[in-house]
């Protein structure tokens, strides 16, 4: 069975996988990754861009190489294939954890329980909740769901079809490591800069993919591509733009505006100003669109591998 396949039937394994088990609560590979990397930067810190590039090339180096030999060990084995590349993707995606998590603020919200919320929103993104009231919050939770629809599903799928299992843990690498150490504040401007850097590029690909489809699954595909086309590029980050402004298109929800990371307030564009106001209820409606984009994901990433294949054979 060719790699084609071999990617096919595991990525799907993978996401069933995740759909039924979701991530563990102890000893998550990602996890385990996140404290091998803060451990690499104890010893590599300084405030200086150089040593964060060495940093980031060490760790997420580490993760491409990984998956390399362990899908070189495998290749003997079609089963042993498929079952790697299954834990694999189980192990990078986390669309379970992201639905569940935001339900839960969601529920909270519902049941008025303002605090509940705010205690429950930084599992899911890094706002200041005690910034924002119930409205905020629910602004937050659908963001970080259109945000995380990208960087923990639909790019890892990407990689993998391009990569293989290295493509997969290299992916995740580079995304946990922008989540540690990619953010402008004091100790990470310099150091973090190669990670944000690096994740900006490897989120590329798989941003315009999760837009694409948030257009296709969404319930108002022409709203979507208004406001990708208008707001995206206003937006500071070249990926979560476009995923957000097609997800506040297809809601026909406003996202952005003002917001507060660890008491630094930032001012960013309105995303689909023509949209209302977001709702408690959005929230599930954008887990539902979350999951219907992780699912044609699967979908295209497949077929796209299938039809390379086909064209070089």
């Amino acid at each position: 069975m060719g790699a084609d396949r071999v990617f096919a039937y595991g990525a799907a394994a993978g996401l069933l996988g995740d759909l039924l088990l979701g991530d563990p609560r102890r000893g998550h590979p990602v996890a385990a990754f996140g404290r091998a990397a803060g451990a690499v930067e104890r010893v590599l810190w300084r405030d200086h861009r150089g040593w964060g590039a060495l940093h980031t090339a060490v760790c997420a180096g580490g993760a491409v190489a990984l998956g390399a030999l362990a899908q070189r060990v495998v290749r003997p084995s079609t089963a042993a294939s498929m079952a790697l590349t299954a834990a694999a993707t189980w192990a990078v995606v986390g669309g379970t954890s992201l639905a569940r998590e935001a339900r839960a603020v969601g529920h909270a919200l519902e049941a008025g329980d303002v605090e509940a919320a705010r205690a429950r929103l930084p599992h899911l993104c890094g706002r200041d909740p005690q910034a924002l009231d119930a409205d905020g919050i629910a602004r937050a939770v659908v963001e970080s769901v259109a945000e995380n629809t990208s960087d923990a599903v639909v790019g890892a799928l990407v990689w993998g079809a391009v990569a293989g299992v290295p493509g997969l843990l290299g992916f995740r690498a580079v995304n946990t490591l922008d989540a540690m150490v990619g953010h402008k504040s004091a100790r990470y401007r310099r150091y973090g800069w190669a990670s944000a850097r690096l994740d900006d590029v490897a989120g590329w690909p798989g941003a315009r993919l999760t837009a694409v489809l948030a257009t296709v699954a969404g319930g108002d595909a022409r709203g979507a591509v208004r406001a990708w086309r208008a707001d995206a590029a206003q937006h500071p980050s070249p990926n979560a733009g476009p995923v957000e402004a097609s997800f506040a298109g297809a809601l026909g929800v406003r996202l952005g505006g003002t917001l507060s990371y660890g008491g630094r307030v930032e001012h960013r564009p309105v995303l689909n100003q023509k949209g209302r106001a977001v709702a408690v209820a959005d929230i599930r409606r954008a887990v539902r669109l979350s999951r219907r984009v992780g699912v044609l994901a699967l979908g295209a990433t497949v077929t796209a591998r299938l039809v390379a294949k086909g064209r070089t054979s």
